[in-house]
């Protein structure tokens, strides 16, 4: 009976190990406090009552996306700042429009995967996997073709079309985040070391000193 007890008490022990998880996160760091007078735990948003919600906190508007811009794109987010109903409930989606030859630039959402879908035009898309191998994974998308891009890794959409294109993207997050990895490296505010650019990409210092100069446009 004794070893018995002492199975099924190591058994819920480890069952309990496995089923514990860290939760994914939903802002880009929250630091631990141990002084709980002056701690705020936040993955998240304050939720509102349940029976004063309406129509409106789970609706919004997307129009088109101005692609006048030196990257002829505009992603417009439908995250939960847009839709306020959408917090908690994992998932957003974004609008990608696209000029000819325009491009939506390297970049990573740090907390969802994304599934594209292209409604208008033919887009040239592809990601990076991780180290140590970086393997490149394209392909040429036309309407109705639908594309994945895991959670984290490096990704871009390019218009190869004649004419304008469309993209739909869903998130796997309310908040999802975005990092263009040109605006991120070399329009960091404050600036990163030149000797940390020049040595991480082998080139001369003046090339480093010419790109931090650049205006990094963001089309989010």
């Amino acid at each position: 009976m004794k070893s018995s007890y002492l199975f099924f008490t190591a058994f819920m022990a480890l069952a309990s190990c496995a089923l514990a998880f860290d939760p994914s996160p939903l802002q880009d760091f929250c630091v631990a406090i141990n002084d709980t007078n002056n701690g705020v735990f936040v993955n998240g948003k304050l939720c509102k009552d349940p029976k004063l919600a309406t129509a409106n906190d789970f609706f919004f508007s997307v129009k088109e996306g101005n692609t006048s811009n030196s990257l002829g794109s505009k992603v417009t987010p439908v995250a939960v700042n847009e839709i306020l109903g959408l917090n908690t409930l994992g998932i957003s989606l974004a609008r990608i429009d696209f000029a000819p030859r325009g491009l939506n630039p390297p970049h990573t959402h740090p907390r969802a995967t994304e599934i594209l879908i292209v409604l208008e035009g033919t887009l040239y898309v592809g990601f990076v996997t991780s180290n140590p191998q970086n393997r490149l994974i394209t392909k040429v998308l036309n309407k109705g073709d639908v594309f994945v891009f895991p959670i984290g890794l490096i990704h871009f959409q390019l218009n190869v079309g004649y004419g304008n294109a469309v993209a739909i993207g869903g998130l796997s997050s309310q908040n999802p985040g975005v990092i263009t990895i040109a605006n991120a490296v070399f329009g960091s505010n404050p600036k990163i070391s030149s000797d940390v650019l020049t040595k991480a990409f082998q080139v001369d210092n003046k090339i480093v000193d010419n790109l931090q100069k650049q205006f990094w446009y963001d089309n989010n």
